[in-house]
């Protein structure tokens, strides 16, 4: 159980809560607070230079332990062998320093390490847990307070166990209704990016609020939270309810005791507040090359595609496989000349999968598995489209280059959509293709 609440004078939004109990005291929006972070992950994209760092920090110029090694984790998940002999020396040696100073480690093909650290039990409610990586975000939906950080500061957390920031403002999302069987966070996440823009929320925390929130399983709310950031938010928090403690219970093996949750006041103050109908909600597309460039998928035409990929931290879960191989059974499989990429968020997704026949069915119906990890998102791994094709992916970042090759155009859209376009060759509203019971 975690140490009681700070003290506080007026009422606190849920990011003031969660920094307040990190840095020991009560702060608010604007305060410069020093906070004690309760986790810290770096991934094989990070960390060479958060070690560069830490060396510089010492006047021997050594690599010593970190401090508090035990709230450490290093996760390999953005280079595989298809990466080069440069990206596996960088892995080598954030193994090596993890091994000798008894840090977690999440090997190549265990996963993404944003989803792990999930499952793993890594973030729980109330607690502070950065990462260096910007999809960090992903932690907000337990209750938690996740944010990206740099390589140095990562240094910092090494050398102190502690790093500063800003108090973020809150910005309230307001969620009613539920959502229609043709819809999915993702589409919610895309509404979102094209009212704010990609900056309309920077540097501030969205709170999800709202009787739309118990709508909402712990799989969507990991999508809303991740997309926080393609907005400029710092974070993206969930309320804690009985979805949160009954997902920890069930898939992180967590039980109530392990974790203090923490909830907004009813006189906490906004820097404003949005509201979102999930019952209005369309399928939606962002076209090349901004994710808030965004349309209805109704209004996008048929523009032809070349791949489409089902993954990431986005949209690697069994849910999102679920629902896109609904579509693919229902439409007989992938068009001609359609390469579809399956890379499971997570080994445990992925043994998921091959349980309940999930897998062989995809193959069958001419998919190509890629082991989990971060495969070909941000173009370090995995499948990299050719100059002028087009891919349709459940990923969160489509700009110039994002999957290894700035000639290839990338379109964002919901498991549902991707399928559908897997299945027809082309963009295409989802709609007609769901299967409800």
């Amino acid at each position: 159980m975690m140490s009681l609440q700070p003290a506080a004078t007026r009422g606190q939004t849920l990011a003031e809560k969660l920094l307040s109990r990190a840095a020991g005291e009560a702060v608010y929006a604007d305060d410069l607070a020093i906070c004690a972070p309760h986790g810290a992950m770096g991934t094989d994209g990070s960390i060479p230079m958060a070690l560069d760092y830490f060396r510089d920090m010492q006047p021997e110029g050594n690599l010593p332990p970190p401090a508090f090694p035990e709230r450490l984790v290093f996760a390999l998940d953005h280079y595989g062998a298809p990466s080069g002999e440069q990206a596996l020396r960088l892995q080598d040696r954030a193994r090596s320093y993890a091994r000798a100073h008894g840090l977690c480690v999440f090997e190549v093909g265990e996963g993404i390490g944003h989803q792990l650290m999930l499952e793993r039990g890594r973030v729980l409610p109330g607690q502070l847990v950065v990462g260096a990586d910007s999809h960090a975000v992903s932690y907000g939906a337990l209750n938690a307070f996740g944010s990206g950080i740099g390589s140095s500061d990562l240094a910092g957390i090494l050398q102190c166990g502690q790093l500063w920031l800003k108090v973020p403002g809150t910005l309230r999302i307001w969620l009613t209704g539920a959502l229609p069987a043709y819809a999915s966070a993702k589409d919610v996440a895309l509404t979102m990016a094209r009212r704010l823009g990609v900056g309309g929320a920077n540097y501030l925390a969205l709170e999800f609020a709202g009787p739309g929130v118990a709508a909402l399983d712990m799989d969507d709310r990991i999508v809303l939270a991740n997309m926080s950031v393609e907005m400029g938010a710092k974070a993206g928090l969930f309320p804690f309810d009985e979805c949160t403690a009954d997902w920890l219970s069930a898939n992180a093996s967590v039980s109530p005791d392990r974790y203090t949750p923490v909830s907004a006041d009813a006189d906490a103050t906004y820097v404003d507040t949005l509201t979102f109908d999930l019952s209005a909600v369309a399928p939606q597309v962002a076209l090349p090359h901004r994710v808030d460039n965004v349309v209805d998928l109704a209004d996008a035409g048929d523009t032809r595609i070349d791949i489409v990929y089902l993954g990431t931290c986005t949209g690697g879960r069994v849910k999102d496989y679920r629902e896109a191989l609904a579509v693919l059974r229902a439409r007989g499989g992938v068009a001609p000349g359609v390469r579809l990429i399956v890379t499971p968020a997570s080994e445990p997704v992925r043994a998921e999968m091959e349980r309940n026949g999930m897998l062989a069915e995809f193959v069958a119906l001419g998919a190509e598995l890629q082991p989990p990890g971060c495969g070909s998102c941000c173009g370090t791994c995995g499948s990299i489209p050719g100059d002028g094709q087009r891919v349709i992916s459940t990923a969160n970042r489509n700009f110039k280059g994002r999957m290894g090759n700035r000639h290839a155009q990338i379109f964002l859209a919901s498991p549902l959509a991707c399928a559908t376009a897997a299945a027809s060759g082309h963009l295409a509203d989802p709609r007609d293709s769901v299967v409800t019971s």
